[in-house]
């Protein structure tokens, strides 16, 4: 796990023993989101979940605490089975590249709030550093998900 305080990105990667192609349709899929979520904060999609693809705008279901409150993304980077990225509308972007790897493909998630107008705003907040742990559990629930379901997503 790492936190870049000079790029205002804080990452994390894990080798999944699962091809690209797999692990890209988990992800360009918004309804599983609260499935592998790490932050037990992505409760539901709302409306009709359709593939996502650059441009395409989502909404969710979220709580932070004991407040819920929906939230709608726009996915600013889209390239298949290699990456995408969707932005908040605080502009900051949760991030996924895919790197095939020998035995399986090297994932990395980013929070990247370098795009955000209101990036010392997070700063301040604790926002680099909370998301630390819950990179690491969506790494791992990602994995989970991915390496004990069918290989016929």
């Amino acid at each position: 796990m790492t936190i870049d305080t000079a790029a205002r990105r804080t990452y994390a990667s894990r080798t999944i023993a699962a091809p690209p192609e797999k692990i890209f349709a988990v992800l360009s899929d918004a309804s599983l989101h609260p499935v592998i979520d790490g932050s037990s904060m992505v409760k539901a999609p709302t409306g009709e979940p359709q593939p996502l693809h650059l441009g395409s705008k989502f909404g969710m279901k979220m709580q932070m605490g004991v407040l819920p409150y929906r939230i709608v993304n726009e996915v600013v980077e889209f390239e298949p089975n290699r990456r995408i990225a969707w932005c908040h509308p605080g502009k900051h972007r949760w991030r996924y590249e895919l790197e095939p790897t020998e035995g399986g493909t090297k994932v990395t998630e980013t929070f990247d709030w370098s795009t955000s107008p209101i990036g010392k705003v997070l700063e301040l907040v604790g926002y680099p550093k909370k998301h630390e742990g819950n990179i690491e559990r969506t790494l791992e629930r990602l994995d989970r998900y991915v390496t004990s379901t069918s290989s016929t997503l």
